[in-house]
């Protein structure tokens, strides 16, 4: 399925409107907030559960000061792939911040998980020990 993109030649938004949203203050030119679909890190019907695939989605992200995730038609995901994103990208990356839209409660609720390192780790032990 193509995925098709369109703009409308009557548009009411500005350039800058657009640029605007995706600074960080005024006076700062460069690209400091993104908006990710995580959808598209799956392959075909995957589930996103691993670390590598939440290290995979996060790849060069730390160009961005602001980081929102779209979890738009993800039905859930698994521990290992909340904590790698909310714990520990977060606390290798002082100063950032991950905000998440469209979570079902499924996910809302290991994401919650992960922040608050009640995610159990790879080796079975808790993020913090």
């Amino acid at each position: 399925m193509a995925t098709i993109m369109t703009i409308s030649l009557r548009s009411p938004r500005e350039m800058k409107d657009v640029l605007d949203h995706y600074t960080a203050t005024q006076d700062d030119y460069g690209f400091a907030k993104t908006s990710v679909l995580v959808n598209l890190a799956r392959t075909g019907r995957e589930q996103l559960i691993s670390r590598s695939q939440a290290r995979r989605l996060l790849a060069r992200f730390e160009q961005f000061r602001e980081l929102t995730l779209d979890f738009t038609g993800v039905d859930l995901i698994g521990p290992a792939f909340a904590d790698e994103i909310f714990r520990v990208f977060t606390g290798q990356n002082p100063g950032y911040r991950v905000t998440w839209v469209n979570a079902n409660a499924s996910v809302e609720r290991m994401i919650k998980k992960a922040l608050a390192g009640q995610v159990v780790g790879d080796q079975g032990k808790l993020p913090f020990e």
